[in-house]
């Protein structure tokens, strides 16, 4: 990889190495060389790192995010596939309760794929991928202390190196991916600019995961997802998914918000489980063999970074994914918004380069349409548990949170419906999408199948997991 930029190219810097600064390097490539300075020694293969805790719990791409990451690195999704992830069908392989308690119909009619495994595997194709190209350098255990430049133009960072030396790095445009914990806010401050509106709805989920290894009847027959959402009118919500990823394993998180939350005791995990609304996980579990001990998360509240609002904007700046805005992971919204944040950006970018007036605030305006797309299915349903928000949900919110579970609740039975639903939650079109004739016309006018009143586990399904 070069250690000096191409002359005549602008040059970017990308402030972490995980999914989200992987696809923003691809993405402004196409525009710059570009250096990505991570604070950890990345791993060589499929293995855990400090600076990603989350990975231990389950993850997945909704299908918005999967166009998204091919539309970025064309064929990378098939790569991943080919390295054992799966593409699977919404509802077709999938055993999912909606937070209203409404079963979903395993209806195949639908397009919609979410990409799952590991994150662990999707991380390391994604490092692969991205850090073959020639146009990228990597500069691992450097921490970035703050941004050099002033409050109309950021010129680089100040880092230090793993033996305490602090120097500066320049370029053209520096582009902050480094997760919930980015520093952006202070940084900005330091330089002069106004404070950043922040918002943060905590429902106070806690996690919980263990992998185990599959039972053996069901290796090789697709066994679906299995996912019972927690109820945010029933608190403390409780809530848990079955992931069946690569290598034989099932990822298992188990959630619950305050007062209900998963313990880190191997002992209480499956009886956990068998205490949610559904019992269905915990008796899928009841005969697996764990493979571990049991990993805990807390710091799982929704905090969203208003930038694309702040008054004034420094040239040479922009903050992409969850640096802008962090979700509660059981809506598995994160790594879809991080290739879309980086999908807007290159596409800001096509229209004016790196380095014209104003580019970097195009580019965070840009990337707030998918932050708020997700930020508000999220929120819709976590302000309604108790002691989320310092102000409870208004008119509007209720109303449309009762919309919602009607719409939900026709999707359950009704595959046009489901395909409405679906766009919205896979973030491939906005929410009026739920207001189309494709969720109306079944909503209003039916006709209505039962509801279901159970997991629709097949026979088959449920004996190769249980016996």
């Amino acid at each position: 990889m070069p250690e000096t930029a191409t002359a005549g190219r602008p040059t970017a810097l990308v402030i972490g190495a995980g999914a989200s600064g992987l696809l923003a390097a691809a993405a402004l490539t196409e525009f710059a060389d570009v250096t990505v300075v991570e604070r950890d020694r990345l791993p060589d293969g499929p293995g855990p790192r400090r600076g990603v805790p989350q990975a231990r719990h389950a993850h997945l791409v909704w299908s918005g995010g999967v166009r998204a990451f091919d539309a970025l690195l064309p064929g990378v999704v098939d790569e991943i596939v080919s390295r054992g992830a799966r593409l699977v069908h919404i509802m077709g392989d999938m055993v999912s309760r909606a937070p209203s308690e409404v079963w979903f119909r395993r209806f195949t009619a639908t397009r919609h794929r979410n990409l799952v495994c590991s994150r662990d595997l999707l991380d390391h194709v994604l490092r692969d991928r991205v850090l073959a190209d020639q146009r990228i350098t990597l500069r691992e255990e450097v921490t970035v202390l703050d941004l050099t430049g002033d409050a109309s133009r950021v010129t680089g960072v100040r880092l230090r190196t793993a033996d305490g030396e602090v120097a500066a790095l320049s370029a053209d445009l520096v582009v902050d991916a480094s997760g919930r914990g980015s520093r952006a806010p202070r940084w900005l401050a330091e330089l002069g600019l106004p404070v950043v509106t922040e918002r943060e709805v905590n429902a106070g989920v806690a996690y919980a995961t263990r992998i185990f290894r599959a039972p053996a009847a069901t290796r090789g027959i697709g066994f679906p997802l299995v996912n019972v959402q927690a109820n945010p009118a029933k608190a403390p919500g409780r809530g848990g998914i079955v992931l069946p990823v690569e290598g034989d394993r099932w990822i298992v998180t188990l959630s619950g918000t305050r007062g209900g939350e998963p313990s880190g005791d191997p002992e209480a995990f499956t009886e956990f489980a068998l205490g949610l609304d559904d019992p269905v996980i915990g008796e899928l579990i009841q005969g697996a063999v764990p493979l571990g001990d049991v990993a805990t998360t807390r710091a799982t509240g929704n905090r969203r970074r208003y930038y694309e609002r702040v008054a004034r904007w420094p040239e040479g700046f922009a903050v992409l994914g969850d640096a802008v805005a962090g979700y509660n992971p059981v809506y598995g919204h994160g790594l879809t918004v991080s290739a879309q944040c980086a999908l807007a950006a290159r596409d800001a970018l096509r229209r004016t380069g790196p380095t014209a007036t104003g580019a970097a605030r195009r580019v965070q305006r840009a990337v707030a349409r998918p932050v708020g797309a997700a930020w508000d299915l999220a929120v819709g349903q976590d302000a309604f548990y108790p002691g989320a928000c310092d102000t409870p949900p208004t008119v509007v919110e209720r109303l449309l949170s009762r919309y919602v579970d009607r719409a939900v609740a026709t999707g359950a039975r009704n595959p046009r419906a489901l395909g409405a639903l679906l766009d919205v939650m896979s973030l491939e079109k906005p929410a009026a999408r739920l207001f189309s004739p494709d969720m109306l016309v079944p909503m209003l006018f039916g006709p209505r199948r039962a509801y279901l009143q159970g997991p629709p586990l097949t026979e088959t399904e449920r004996k190769a997991a249980t016996s």
